[in-house]
This record gives C-alpha cells, sequence and structure tokens, in this order.
C-alpha cells in the first residue's frame, strides 16, 4: 500500500527501474513513442542494469500488440537465465494463456495495456488466477483538451477512457501495480509529468511507477519528492549512460530519499 503524500522519506524504498522498450529482438528508444533508434541487446543491457544495482526491469514488446503478435517467450528465458532480479514483461498479452506462459519462462510480472482496455474483465481473471501481485497494468495517457485520456497500441489509438477512473477500476479489478506513462513527456527529457502523478496516487492504494519525461537525476528526486510514487521508471538516459544507477541512487540518498 502507497504510504501518504508529504516527503519521499518515509514509507519503502523506492525502485528505480530501467525500461527496455524490444522491437524485433533489439532494444530501441523513441521521442513521444516515435522515431525509434537501437540501443542494444535487451539481455546484454539486463545484465548491465541489474549489475549496476537497478531494482527491477520491466520489458515491453511494443509492436507486439500492433502487430497482432506474441511477445516471445524464449527472450524471457534468457533474461531469467541471466539476472536475478525481478522484471516485468508486457506487449501482446491477451488472454490467460499468454501470461501462464510468460510466467512460467520466467517473468515475475506481466503487464497489460491495450488488451485490458478492450476487455477489463481480463484484470480480474489474471489476478484470480495469478495472484495480484504478477499483475501491472500499463496506461499510457495523454492530455487532450477535455482532460487525461488512456492510449492504446502504443499510443497510436485514443479511447473515450479517461485516466484517473479507468486507474480506479484497474485497481478495483485486482491489479497489483500501476505503470503510468505521460506520452507527454516521454522521450522528452523535461520531467516527469508529477501534478498527474500526485493527484493519483492520493488516493491510489497499490504502487504506482512513474514514467516518461526522466532526464537528469534531479527529475527522479522531484517526482519522489513531490508526488510519493513506489517507483520511477526510465529508459534512454540509462540505455546511452547519460545516469549511472550507482550514482544516481547516491544523489537520492544524499536528499533524504530512502531506495535499495
Amino acid at each position: 500500500m502507497s504510504p501518504p503524500l508529504g516527503g519521499a522519506g518515509g514509507g519503502l524504498a523506492k525502485r528505480i527501474i530501467p525500461c527496455l522498450d524490444v522491437k524485433d529482438g533489439r532494444t530501441v528508444k523513441g521521442v513521444n513513442f516515435v522515431e525509434l533508434r537501437d540501443a542494444g541487446d535487451p539481455v546484454e543491457l539486463a545484465i548491465q542494469y541489474s549489475e549496476q544495482g537497478a531494482d527491477e526491469l520491466v520489458f515491453l514488446d511494443i509492436t507486439a500488440t500492433h502487430e497482432k503478435r506474441k511477445t516471445l517467450a524464449e527472450l524471457v528465458k534468457n533474461i531469467a537465465r541471466n539476472i536475478n532480479i525481478p522484471f516485468t514483461i508486457g506487449g501482446g498479452i491477451n488472454e490467460l494463456a499468454d501470461a501462464d506462459v510468460l510466467l512460467n519462462a520466467g517473468a515475475d510480472k506481466v503487464s497489460v495495456n491495450s488488451a485490458a482496455v478492450r476487455n477489463p474483465q481480463l484484470i480480474n481473471s489474471f489476478a484470480d488466477n495469478f495472484g495480484s501481485q504478477f499483475i501491472v497494468v500499463a496506461v499510457d495517457t495523454k492530455r487532450l483538451n477535455y482532460g487525461h485520456i488512456v492510449h492504446l497500441n502504443g499510443g497510436r489509438l485514443p479511447t473515450e477512457l479517461q485516466t484517473q477512473s479507468w486507474i480506479k477500476e484497474v485497481q478495483d479489478r485486482g491489479a497489483g501495480e500501476i505503470l503510468l506513462t505521460s506520452m507527454d513527456h516521454d522521450g522528452t527529457k523535461n520531467g516527469f509529468d508529477c501534478e498527474l502523478l500526485g493527484e493519483i496516487n492520493q488516493w491510489l492504494t497499490i504502487p504506482l511507477i512513474a514514467s516518461g519525461g526522466a532526464g537528469n537525476m534531479e527529475h527522479f528526486a522531484e517526482v519522489f519528492n513531490k508526488t510519493n510514487v513506489d517507483a520511477a521508471l526510465a529508459a534512454s538516459v540509462f540505455h546511452y549512460g547519460e545516469i549511472l544507477i550507482p550514482d544516481l541512487k547516491a544523489e537520492l540518498r544524499k536528499q533524504g530519499i530512502i531506495v535499495r
């Protein structure tokens, strides 16, 4: 359960989570979900991050839903053989059997996004069959003129869902964790969407992972201090060596933020 807002020093240790977007077996990174460029081999990067002290990893097969293709269980097995920190896998998980294969292959958690919006009952059945702690619901949100709106298929498709009411429903249906990506901030390196994250984390009772916008160490300190989210996720600043995880954790500790 998330501690109440008011300084990131209290509650559980904050988690730092590198995210690896995978396309055709390679790690890629874009800006605002487009203009993808290669960022390396996912298994090699996973080993590096594990050695650097990352708390968890998230792998998203970003074209799986769009291309109607299943996430590769082989990749999961390969990652599980090589690292000893928890990792979540997402992309193209549409039914219980998909999640079952990935969890059996060695993933610690599965992340669902588009499939959960199209069939919300899926969250209930995942939670009932595997336990809430294995289920992360990823939410891609974009600010439109009528509020924060959930987007699908790697951010390509706006829905009619208001972000806050969808997250509330997801929590009620048994999700164990929310991974919230602000598409407006994603890849910009201008900082996390602290306003939205803070609003949501005030009433959310399950862990919230902030995603989208990390550009420097101060952005991580800011998101923990202002919103008290449980974890902060980033991609390019880690992939291209702009921020090293040991340095980031040292800086957060210096600012009185408890990290693992």
